[in-house]
């Protein structure tokens, strides 16, 4: 009997080499149900017929091992054509190291895909991942053709990234997700086309919508969210026609994440259950009382001066059970004022004063002291800073005390990133020293920068014992003035930290950061 014939192969340099990933994630679901231990072994009670067992440890394949596997294996060629995960991009496909045009890109990016959904029965699919940013010169009518032969009543998972030509003239074909598609879909990702849902449209499993450079309204957005009850996450990037949000009283709505949707003026919430909020952008107006729910709030203002004057005078309303409070400022003009609200459950704060932030002469670190007082039961305080004031060691003026201020009972830790110099910023670490008598570490980086994980702000590279990569590289002046914070450190601070207390310095990297 002939062997099979091939469905399609794609070329790959290595492939003669050791298995993928997913060649061998296959072989261990296969081991385990031969085994009877793991998922595999609940595979084989769900699932009696052989061929449904090597369908599973099929769908388990990345594309190309899948496209592979299909080519030497009758089991594997009947299961590729109702294969559930269609996850298209210049990586999946093999064209991640084509050197050719980004015309010839599309032409090869669309001869695949199209053979391979002329190949696919329609049946079983899962998961349609299409990523055609690298593909300019696409034809939106094979794009049509495409979500029309992958959507089907059945699928759960749609995500779609379109070049950038394209996204102010495309228009997704929402009629595709009406009936049984819409009804079994659960995670919804488009990215940089227009998306006009349709009266009547009923998302009833979506458990996650995400919509980046959509074009869709106000009005629009909130007739869709009205019959999503299930969602459980929605995120909206650079939506630029939202003017008035409205968040229809969803149940289970947990996390909401927007992100410089700039015509935004507007928020109402009406979920009761949301825990998490991701906010970025200009300041907007709340309803009191609206975010009761609210643990965790990230706040990033792009255009409001005073950021920290609002939210310390007006957050405690807002949110007044929140846990969580991170707030990134660009401009500060005045102090933060002292208020008689107060942030009742906050034990985690963090405030960074980002790179182009702006802080007038009037304006001090100090100030800052009113965070603490309104928030009695804050355990964690992380002030991330990249800007100098007046140095100590240029004011001869005595140090202020602060001596009104009640005593801080419960914070344990406090990391500044980005000490300085600056007298305000010193008496604000004297402050928090003398006062705080559940302290237990304080940590002083003299570096201001931002860090993809702890690891880069406890270890210089001078100080690991492999030099894997170099430390973040900063200007000259960063770097005299770090030197000129170790400095202030062990006049001024040194001599205040308690026995109980562990003070850590982190100075400028020997090897990375030198004049």
């Amino acid at each position: 009997m002939p062997a099979p014939r091939p469905v399609f192969s794609f070329s790959s340099p290595s492939s003669s080499s050791s298995p993928a990933p997913g060649a061998a994630a296959a072989a261990a679901a296969a081991a385990d149900a031969s085994s009877g231990s793991g998922s595999g072994a609940d595979v084989v009670r769900r699932r009696r017929n052989p061929a449904d067992i090597w369908s599973h440890i099929h769908s388990l394949m990345p594309l190309r091992d899948a496209s592979r596997a299909a080519c030497v294996s009758r089991a594997f060629l009947r299961s590729w054509r109702c294969h559930p995960n269609l996850i298209f991009s210049k990586r999946t496909l093999g064209l991640e190291q084509n050197a050719c045009r980004k015309s010839d890109i599309s032409r090869a990016f669309t001869c695949i895909v199209d053979h391979i959904l002329t190949n696919h029965s329609g049946n079983g699919i899962k998961t349609l991942n299409l990523d055609i940013f690298d593909c300019p010169n696409l034809n939106t009518c094979d794009l049509n053709n495409w979500l029309q032969n992958a959507i089907k009543p059945g699928i759960e998972e749609i995500t779609l990234v379109l070049p950038l030509k394209h996204r102010k003239v495309y228009s997704f074909p929402c009629s595709l997700l009406f009936g049984g598609s819409g009804r079994s879909l659960r995670y919804l990702d488009i990215n940089g086309c227009s998306f006009r849902p349709m009266v009547g449209l009923c998302l009833r499993s979506l458990t996650k919508l995400r919509l980046c450079q959509v074009r869709i309204t106000g009005d629009e957005l909130e007739c869709l969210l009205a019959n999503t009850i299930a969602l459980k996450e929605l995120e909206l990037m650079k939506c630029s026609e939202i003017i008035f949000l409205k968040v229809p009283l969803l149940k289970q709505l947990s996390y909401l994440n927007v992100f410089a949707c700039n015509m935004l003026q507007m928020i109402e919430i009406k979920a009761l259950n949301l825990s998490a909020f991701n906010f970025t952008g200009s300041t907007v107006q709340f309803s009191l009382g609206q975010l009761l729910r609210v643990k965790d709030l990230n706040m990033t203002c792009l255009k409001k001066f005073d950021v920290l004057c609002y939210v310390i005078t007006k957050l405690p309303y807002v949110v007044p059970n929140v846990e969580t409070l991170v707030v990134s400022s660009i401009t500060e003009r005045v102090d933060a004022p002292m208020v008689s609200a107060k942030f009742l459950h906050l034990k985690y704060l963090s405030i960074e004063l980002a790179p182009a932030c702006s802080i007038s002469p009037e304006c001090d670190y100090l100030s800052l002291i009113y965070f603490l007082d309104a928030s009695p039961v804050l355990e964690t305080f992380i002030l991330r800073e990249y800007m100098n004031h007046c140095s100590v060691f240029d004011d001869a003026s005595p140090m202020r005390l602060m001596t009104e201020h009640k005593k801080h009972k419960n914070l344990k830790n406090v990391t500044m990133i980005g000490f300085c110099s600056a007298k305000s910023m010193v008496e604000l670490t004297c402050h928090i020293l003398e006062s705080t008598t559940s302290l237990e570490c304080i940590t002083l980086d003299t570096i201001a920068s931002s860090y993809e994980n702890e690891e880069d702000i406890i270890d210089r590279c001078c100080v690991r014992g492999t030099r894997r990569r170099e430390c973040l590289s900063i200007g000259t002046e960063m770097i005299l003035e770090a030197h000129r914070a170790i400095l202030a450190i062990e006049r001024y601070i040194l001599g205040k930290v308690p026995a109980a207390v562990r003070l850590d310095v982190h100075r400028p990297c020997t090897r990375c950061h030198t004049v």
